[in-house]
């Protein structure tokens, strides 16, 4: 890998703007809900849970809790990330300009919890998936799918060893980069990821657009179906199998 400076990296710095697409749970919105009689005692329950979570960054503020939790200060993150560093490191937003890279990540995700639990049984059922959509506008990007970065993409597409990335993502924000974008190891069209630094990357400080997503992962592999517009996504036993964990899969169970 290229070592580059900080002034290299600032030199590399440029304007983005887009959609960045991100999955989390459905959980997270029903929660809270069984534990309460009405929407009003679920926002108070809501916002006396905020009030035990670590501090925000003060750019952080005013945004909705979708955005700003990866950002939360004090927060261990507990297992490095391809752009963050396991411990009390800066919080990393990350999110596919297609939707359909987004739920390629997440499927493999969820292949990767069940070649790491080989006793646990395939669910019967799928989990249901919220998408939801966020603006992105910054002065100062850096474009890894771009030269002259790319001439590391080797280093920057590794399935397991994300230590060049990380290197280089800590030389970004001491360049100022608010944003890298950088190319999706897991979607099999190779389409583009962001990965956010900072709050003051997005243009609007809730989500701009919301899909329903059903995933389930089987013997067969990962299917993810979005409610409307209806899509059907199917990811089998080989697509993944370029990183040596899901290459080691113990399919039957």
């Amino acid at each position: 890998m290229a070592i580059w400076t900080l002034a290299a990296l600032a030199s590399e710095l440029g304007p983005y703007t887009g959609t960045g697409w991100r999955m989390v749970e459905a959980q997270h919105q029903v929660s809270t809900l069984k534990l309460v009689d009405s929407r009003a005692e679920q926002e108070l329950l809501e916002d006396l849970l905020e009030t035990t979570k670590p501090r925000l960054p003060p750019d952080c503020a005013g945004l909705d809790y979708l955005l700003a939790t990866p950002f939360r200060y004090g927060a261990i993150y507990p297992v490095g990330s391809r752009f963050r560093r396991a411990g009390p490191t800066p919080g990393v937003f990350y999110a596919g300009e297609e939707v359909e890279t987004t739920a390629a990540e997440m499927a493999f995700y969820r292949l990767l919890f069940y070649a790491e639990s080989p006793d646990t049984p395939w669910p019967s059922n799928a989990a249901e998936y919220s998408a939801f959509a966020v603006d992105i506008r910054v002065d100062a990007a850096l474009d890894l799918t771009r030269p002259p970065l790319d001439r590391d993409r080797a280093d920057f597409v590794d399935p397991t060893n994300y230590e060049a990335s990380q290197r280089l993502a800590d030389g970004a924000g001491d360049a100022g980069a608010q944003v890298l974008r950088y190319e999706s190891v897991r979607d099999p069209r190779h389409r583009a990821n962001v990965a956010v630094l900072a709050c003051s990357a997005f243009a609007r400080p809730a989500p701009v657009d919301r899909q329903t997503w059903r995933i389930r992962p089987s013997a067969s592999g990962v299917l993810a179906l979005r409610e409307f517009p209806k899509l059907a996504l199917e990811f089998d036993r080989d697509a993944f199998a370029a990183d040596p964990r899901i290459a080691g899969m113990r399919w039957g169970r």
